[in-house]
């Protein structure tokens, strides 16, 4: 692990069966940077977050975050040590609220139980306080304040992805992963989803680890690219590498799609 590196994979694999979804996976972030995953469908972006935040655990390999092993660690616990993720298809509770929601992901940080949170006098006042005061502030951070008290299940689409990507902060996360945060967004709810995470990054500080498809905003926010195909890294390096590796282009970008994502960069 290099010493500015917060999470590490080294040689993971990840089988289901006779498939191979992961194999020999190796990376590091760093504590300053935005860290792209990109490849073909089934290429295994997805595997990977799940394989960190806990949902898969592989056969072989280690997950390091912040000199801890956490390859083995059930989804909990890996959330209560930092680590929280959007999801591509939004897992939120449609019946409750947008304040109801970001409060469930202040669970891990709460202390009181059942009985002193359920009497809602003294402590467990005083804690439901303190964490309203912070999904206050996430509320304010993501421009949301309108929906707050709406049902999620009646929002537009990219309403919804902004209290998804609100909840995951919500977990005071030191690692952030999202799943394609722009899958199934408008041109405007893409511009506002990239403005919020170049935001979290730069204001708040907080490695990002993104999947995403969209070539011109992979390109233009991230400061590394990782690329796979069939569960293997075929490429890493800046963008302006990826863009023209011939490696990449043949398996997923294709000639149209790197000239547009130079393009777009360069325009921007």
């Amino acid at each position: 692990m290099t010493t500015n590196s917060i999470l590490s994979l080294k040689n993971i694999r990840l089988q289901f069966g006779g498939i191979i979804a992961l194999n020999d996976v190796s990376f590091s972030i760093n504590e300053r940077e935005i860290f792209a995953i990109i490849g073909p469908n089934g290429a295994g972006k997805t595997s990977i977050l799940n394989c960190i935040s806990g949902f898969y655990s592989p056969q072989k390999g280690q997950i390091i975050f912040k000199d801890d092993v956490i390859s083995k660690l059930p989804p909990h616990k890996i959330a209560k040590k930092g680590i929280a993720r959007t999801f591509q298809n939004i897992a939120l509770y449609s019946g409750m609220s947008t304040v109801e929601n970001l409060m469930a992901g202040r669970h891990a940080a709460m202390k009181q139980n059942f009985l002193t949170g359920g009497l809602f006098y003294g402590p467990g006042l005083n804690e439901e306080i303190k964490h309203r005061a912070v999904v206050e502030k996430i509320i304010d951070f993501l421009e949301i304040t309108a929906l707050r008290n709406k049902p999620v299940g009646t929002l537009p689409y990219g309403m919804r992805k902004r209290v998804d990507l609100g909840r995951a902060l919500a977990l005071d996360p030191k690692v952030l992963l999202l799943d394609e945060p722009m899958a199934g967004m408008n041109v405007e709810e893409k511009e506002d989803m990239a403005r919020f995470i170049i935001d979290i990054y730069e204001t708040l500080h907080i490695p990002i680890v993104i999947v995403e498809h969209d070539m011109g905003l992979v390109m233009d926010i991230s400061d590394r690219v990782y690329v796979l195909e069939f569960g293997r890294e075929i490429a890493s390096g800046p963008p302006s590498e990826i863009v023209s590796n011939p490696q990449v282009i043949d398996a997923y970008l294709g000639r149209e799609e790197a000239n547009f994502a130079t393009r777009e960069k360069d325009e921007r």
